[in-house]
């Protein structure tokens, strides 16, 4: 097993390869010495028998960003890595997390997603998924939305593994962590900056560098800041297929999201109406179900409305 060979390979991954090993843990989250809470598809629940103090908590904080190549002190007391096979850790040390340090792990599913693999989780239905398949066919620039853990970049690896094996993917994400089912995909990772502030290469810059390398497919694994702004552009000048992911609670809450990340990147509302609209082909949210699964709750188009703003008119795909 993948993740098996991985906590063979890097003993500081020991006390968590139990979990590892499991194929259904999608989150580990370290709370201190309160203790870990184990994410299996289902919700976050308490693993009653791990035992840890602080100082080994914080200490294994430390080997694991180290492991990611970076470094966390109190100096610098909040940092995100990525690991082999897609692992994401992310660590927060006291003060800021004054209960005690914070550890959270995203742990990849061991498969690439597929449509299909989707649809038989119940995601989506089969004329959906066709629709789905259809617009990547049909290069439509595709906006992912939805919470935190909601299938977001999984949907959007499925849909990209979907696109012509002659087509040049180049995707751009903060900490990479996309995994695609295709022959020709380039990863392009930010980087944080250093002790003296200097050396970092954000997702802006890395979105005008991507522009560079013809892609046939430019996606930006998530937006969160002024990189909207080089993403729209990017998709209103001829860059179809393109894709991305933004944070939304609902369908109905992405024009203001796109508001307030065009606001940090200079445009005004009706600016920010203007690009998403002409370059947004579909917006597709997700969210979790009680029961822990995923699903498509809603597809919409980008529109103008009678007030120059954005507006989200939604789509029904009916059978």
């Amino acid at each position: 097993m993948v993740r098996r060979d991985m906590s063979e390979r890097h003993p500081v991954l020991a006390p968590l390869a139990a979990y590892l090993d499991d194929a259904r843990v999608t989150d580990l989250f370290i709370n201190g010495a309160s203790g870990l809470f184990v994410d299996r598809g289902e919700g976050a629940v308490p693993a009653r028998e791990w035992r840890a103090t602080e100082d080994e908590v914080r200490d294994l904080a430390v080997a694991l960003i180290g492991l990611g190549g970076r470094h966390i002190d109190d100096a610098a007391p909040c940092v995100d890595v990525r690991l082999d096979h897609g692992i994401r850790v992310h660590a927060v040390l006291p003060p800021v997390a004054p209960e005690g340090t914070a550890i959270s792990i995203r742990v990849p599913r061991l498969e690439v997603p597929t449509l299909d693999h989707l649809h038989g989780t119940g995601m989506f239905g089969a004329h959906e998924r066709e629709r789905l398949r259809g617009a990547v066919a049909e290069r439509e620039n595709l906006l992912i939305t939805g919470a935190a853990g909601a299938g977001k970049t999984t949907l959007l690896a499925a849909l990209l593994g979907e696109s012509p094996a002659h087509e040049r993917i180049v995707t751009i994400e903060d900490v990479a962590e996309l995994r695609i089912a295709h022959a020709h995909h380039v990863r392009l990772e930010a980087r944080q900056p250093n002790l003296e502030g200097s050396g970092g290469i954000g997702l802006a810059r890395l979105v005008r560098e991507a522009l560079r390398m013809r892609p046939d497919r430019l996606v930006v694994g998530e937006c969160r800041g002024d990189e909207v702004r080089e993403l729209l552009a990017a998709l209103n000048t001829g860059h179809d297929g393109g894709a991305g992911t933004v944070h939304a609670n609902s369908l109905s809450d992405v024009p203001a999201r796109l508001e307030a990340l065009g606001a940090l990147a200079g445009l005004d509302d009706h600016a920010l109406a203007r690009q998403a609209a002409s370059a947004i082909g579909l917006v597709i949210h997700v969210e979790r179900t009680t029961g822990g699964g995923r699903r498509v709750a809603g597809v919409g188009r980008p529109v103008v409305d009678t007030t120059g703003r954005l507006a989200i008119e939604e789509v029904r795909w009916a059978a």
